[in-house]
């Protein structure tokens, strides 16, 4: 009998530090890998995308958001899909749908076809994802479910931490058409080892159908306004069509809030939104992941086209964010459970926009040591400061068998939110058609995004400090046991990493061993 046949009999049976636990972890690890280091790896070679494509800026925008967009729209629906016909199944087609996306990038020949190709690759991503988490989740035993994840999500943040890096090389060294090459011989990897070694698992308490009409509606809301922001910002815009295209997104808005209310099975359950913590939790993470989506969309352009740096230049000078998150958020994380969660995610913001304002000194012959390392490392400060707290009020806030959903839900608002911010800001920076190869309109343009950007923050820190109660961590008669987040350390970029929420382990409360089993009712999606 081979392992994939036998691989059903062991989910849930699964230690780290057995082989068949390593090779499962290793191929979470590659997978999510992948989607962490796309993330970060295409902004390094847009500059040079859109010379060789001739592309303008409104199809640089579209080569980020069209990934966004379906990642963002799909997430959600990705991890029901592998709930009921098997996670494994699900995670290796998204696999192998990333991939062949990836391909598509690679060879294509017009920034159209890179568009659409980036658009499938979110696809991909969107089934990709959730399964990595709910793998570790029905794999692992209990005891080691937690230091699993704590792994999965400390190895997937260096990738995307590398990925600027790996990106900037890969754009110098051989073409920007390797940054999604590199993707097919990590995906062959992923796929023969989930075949021979990943148990095969499903959602035991599925039942219901799929909410497709929420997902197709919250797509189509997200497409039609993303289209009509970027399309106002362009040199000749038709107007019409931008009015048509902002109506329809919104119309569908309206559409899958109703849709959400009155499914049997919502894919985004309202009642989540019930709770005032929570709320305020995703409106900060809006404000916060906006300004993060908007800066990493301009910076990079902005180190090469006005300071004159190289590819892999550009992509080094990121590199301190992802290492002082790295570094810093655990103990983020247990300051906010120490003194609450409000303080840090009211301070966290507000000296990242600090940062952001310091950043207004970067522009022609920018030095790396007086004008960007600074800027940066203050960000990463601040950032450091603020997700590790907002995830775990995300999980706090919700209804204990709802953790997993609250966190893709909280994962999803983040994306929408860098989309919505790199559609938006070029508008209103005034920026439009090649204004990106022109090194003084692009920095003027810089400079205003930044100042917004900041202000974006500053929101943030107000929404925390008015909304977030200090005491949203603590155990109460009625929520006797809180979700713990086993993922300690928080590098990635684009969205706060998905999370599932286990029992607090022994001695910090003293409830049930930590890593302990699967609290939910109804189990949410992907996890």
């Amino acid at each position: 009998m081979t392992e994939a046949a036998s691989a059903t009999d062991r989910a849930g049976t699964l230690t780290l530090g057995g082989a068949r636990g390593r090779w499962v972890l290793a191929a979470v690890v590659l997978g999510s890998g992948m989607t962490l280091l796309d993330g970060t790896v295409v902004n390094v070679a847009l500059p040079t995308i859109g010379k060789d494509l001739g592309a303008t800026l409104a199809g640089l925008q579209w080569t980020i958001n069209a990934y966004t967009l379906t990642l963002a729209a799909l997430i959600l629906l990705g991890g029901s899909l592998g709930d009921r016909f098997g996670r494994r199944k699900l995670f290796m087609i998204g696999t192998v749908w990333f991939a062949l996306a990836s391909l598509l990038c690679g060879i294509a020949p017009s920034i159209e076809m890179l568009i659409g190709a980036r658009a499938l690759q979110g696809v991909g991503g969107a089934l990709l994802t959730p399964g990595s988490l709910a793998l570790i989740q029905a794999s692992f035993a209990s005891q080691d479910r937690a230091r699993a994840i704590g792994v999965w999500s400390g190895l997937g943040g260096i990738a995307g931490a590398l990925g600027p890096l790996l990106g900037g090389w890969l754009v110098d060294a051989v073409s920007w058409r390797w940054v999604f090459f590199i993707n097919l011989p990590l995906a062959a990897l992923v796929v023969a080892v989930a075949a021979r070694h990943v148990p095969e698992s499903r959602g035991e308490s599925v039942s219901g159908g799929f909410d497709v009409a929420g997902a197709v509606l919250g797509a189509v809301g997200l497409a039609g306004v993303t289209y009509a922001l970027i399309a106002a910002g362009g040199s000749h815009p038709d107007i019409a069509a931008v009015c048509v295209s902002g109506v329809v997104g919104l119309a569908a808005f309206a559409g899958f809030v109703v849709t959400e209310r009155r499914s049997p099975h919502p894919m985004l359950p309202p009642r989540l939104f019930a709770n005032r913590q929570f709320t305020a939790a995703n409106l900060v993470t809006f404000a916060v992941y906006a300004a993060l989506g908007g800066l990493f969309f301009f910076l990079v352009l902005e180190l090469q086209t006005e300071a004159g740096y190289s590819p892999l230049a550009s992509g080094t000078a990121l590199l301190p964010i992802t290492v002082i998150m790295l570094a810093l958020s655990e103990r983020a994380g247990r300051l906010a459970e120490r003194i609450g969660p409000r303080i840090p995610m009211t301070v966290g913001p507000a000296i990242s926009a600090v940062g952001l304002l310091l950043m207004l000194r970067i522009g022609a012959d920018a030095s790396y040591v007086a004008d960007v390392l600074p800027a940066v490392c203050v960000f990463a400060l601040g950032l450091a400061a603020t997700v590790a707290p907002l995830t775990a009020t995300v999980l706090g806030a919700a209804d204990v068998r709802l953790a997993g959903t609250a966190s893709g839900v909280n994962n999803a608002v983040a994306r929408a939110a860098g989309l919505l911010a790199v559609a938006a800001l070029p508008l209103m920076a005034g920026l439009s058609g090649d204004d990106y190869e022109d090194p003084a309109a692009f920095g003027h343009g810089f400079r205003v995004a930044v100042v917004i950007c900041a202000g974006m923050l500053v929101v943030g820190s107000l929404l925390a400090w008015f909304g977030i109660r200090s005491d949203v961590l603590r155990e109460t008669p009625e929520e006797p046991v809180k979700p713990v987040p086993p993922c300690k350390h928080y590098c990635a970029i684009g969205a706060p990493p998905l999370q599932c929420g286990v029992r607090p382990p022994t001695g910090e409360t003293g409830k049930a061993a930590g890593g302990g089993p699967d609290m939910r009712k109804d189990a949410p999606p992907g996890t």
